[in-house]
């Protein structure tokens, strides 16, 4: 999620995964999970909802990545009634 820039910090992506709000087919996912291409992943942030389809997984953060060549958007909505702390 960092590489991807779908997280600004390791330690929010983490926190994400650890409270359920990453969720692949209605399922919360675990920090050990290795995302693979193809997965379709909805990221619950603070007053929105982010889907998002796994183009390309890197091995790791080269400067010549481009974020949006690793994820398409597939739905987005607002949530004013959801609020994470």
């Amino acid at each position: 999620m960092k590489v991807a820039r779908l997280s600004k910090r390791r330690t929010e992506a983490h926190e994400a995964l650890e409270h359920g709000r990453i969720t692949k087919n209605g399922q919360t996912l675990k920090p050990a999970y290795q995302v693979k291409p193809g997965d379709v992943l909805e990221i619950h942030y603070a007053t929105k909802f982010v889907t998002v389809r796994v183009r390309e997984v890197p091995l790791r953060v080269t400067p010549g990545v481009k974020p949006a060549e690793l994820y398409e958007i597939v739905s987005s909505r607002n949530d004013e009634a959801t609020q994470w702390m």
